[in-house]
């Protein structure tokens, strides 16, 4: 029925998928065998698109982050056993979101004679070609995505924030001898994430996009390093941890695996977007390294540390090791090079906002204030919550729990609602289990990250 294609999105395009509006063709209605004959791919502009070998090296770019460096601690609340095969799981049910948002994406570029979709765009539509009842929620399921996907970016960059200072935090107080509050750290960070925030052209941003991968791919290597460096298994191992800790675990590693943001970007500007689908394909090829790397570093870095495991692997680095400091300040830098990239898109679209409320003369100005404030407000947040495991906790439990899982399958079903759930209504059925599981891993995500919170300020 469908055919097995994709699309591309590079930084850039993902601003446009923000401030860019669907124009949905008259052909919505019930559902014509025709609109299998329209070829989406075919209409699309072939100008700076990427290979099938690009948009793999994106996807894994996209999907390798700070995240990695918190998989131990992801093992160390969900245990070895339960842990490594809730990783792989985990893992797979990622990628089939991604799937099913593509090929429905690529269903309704069909069935509305449209060459390609956002994220936003594609359930957006979704809605306004589904049953009568709920078309009129077609704006607002846009609004909604792209809500939280702005909102996504926004709490990794504060994320990022917490990340540095407290790597920071570890090297500086062994050197000085002291103790100093964390959050002296993060209120240090404010310069240099106001200029990073001033930067309005993506052009700007490659030198230090490209120093971030350098810098990424150096440490975690030298990382693996040192996990592997004289390997013994800790003596503290748990198989299997307890009930209270398990939704930290799904939080955890839904915030490290999930990438679903850059999907539809990258998808939309391959030149083979068929390739991205299918098997082999772009997707299943990454998706089968993202999660290899993660549940290695997971293992093996829960097996080395065992319950001393902290909330990023590096921070169990010898603090005495000069190379091991090294490798510390190495991914510091990637990743404060990475929050002006991370914290672009969510800029450009409130910018635009602010934009267009005040005159020409006053724009400009207006700008520069409203990304000063942004760059502040990641700086607030950080400082209110600075313990970074439940930060990430909470920031996946939210954020990626509702666009990774829930968004996806609701798109899907609609889109397949007119005669294609499958015998038996099979795809409702696993979608309805698929929406339950994101709810929950949403609602106890939340309330674990919160009450760790809490417990913190206590």
């Amino acid at each position: 029925m469908w055919k097995n294609n994709s699309e591309k999105e590079t930084p850039g395009s993902q601003m446009k998928e923000f401030s860019s509006t669907t124009k949905i063709a008259p052909t919505i209605g019930e559902y014509n065998e025709k609109d299998e004959l329209y070829d989406p791919f075919e209409h699309r502009d072939k100008k700076n698109t990427y290979s099938d070998l690009g948009s793999l090296v994106h996807m894994v770019k996209s999907s390798l982050g700070s995240g990695i460096l918190a998989m131990p601690n992801a093992l160390k609340n969900g245990g070895l056993i339960f842990g490594g095969i809730g990783t792989l799981l985990i893992g797979i049910l990622c990628g089939h979101c991604v799937h099913i948002l593509v090929r429905s994406s690529h269903h309704l570029c069909r069935r509305t004679k449209t060459p390609k979709m956002t994220y936003s765009e594609t359930a957006q539509t979704a809605f306004a070609c589904g049953p009568k009842a709920i078309r009129p929620y077609a704006n607002f399921m846009k609004l909604a995505v792209d809500t939280a996907l702005c909102c996504t970016y926004f709490g990794g960059a504060c994320v990022y924030v917490v990340f540095i200072s407290t790597t920071i935090k570890q090297i500086t107080d062994y050197h000085t001898g002291s103790d100093i509050n964390i959050r002296l750290y993060i209120l240090a960070l404010i310069p240099a994430c106001i200029l990073l925030s001033q930067i309005r052209n993506l052009r700007y941003l490659i030198p230090f996009s490209a120093l971030a991968n350098v810098f990424m791919i150096v440490g975690l290597a030298s990382t693996l390093y040192y996990v592997f460096k004289d390997f013994t298994p800790h003596n503290e191992i748990k198989y299997i941890a307890k009930l209270e800790n398990l939704p930290k675990f799904f939080a955890t590693v839904i915030f490290a695996i999930e990438g679903i943001g850059v999907v539809m970007p990258i998808e939309n500007s391959m030149e083979k977007p068929h390739h991205f689908l299918g098997c082999p394909s772009v997707l299943n090829i990454t998706m089968t390294i993202v999660v290899a790397l993660y549940a290695i570093m997971g293992i093996f870095g829960y097996l080395k540390y065992g319950e001393e495991t902290a909330s990023i692997i590096t921070l169990n680095l010898a603090v005495d090791d000069v190379f091991a400091q090294v490798v510390k300040l190495i991914i510091a830098l990637a990743i404060l090079f990475t929050y002006g990239l991370q914290f672009f898109v969510p800029l450009e679209i409130t910018s635009l906002a602010v934009r267009s409320r005040l005159s020409h003369k006053y724009g400009g100005v207006g700008e520069t204030i409203w990304r000063i404030i942004m760059a502040l407000l990641t700086v607030v947040i950080a400082l209110a919550i600075p313990n970074l495991e439940p930060f990430i906790s909470l920031v996946g439990a939210v954020f990626f729990s509702f666009l990774g899982i829930a968004i996806p399958v609701v798109v899907e079903t609609i889109s397949c609602w007119e005669g294609h759930l499958g015998t038996c209504y099979w795809r409702l059925i696993k979608n309805i289990f698929l929406f339950i599981f994101s709810i929950l891993a949403l609602i106890s995500g939340t309330w674990v990250a919160m009450s760790d919170i809490i417990k913190d300020y206590a």
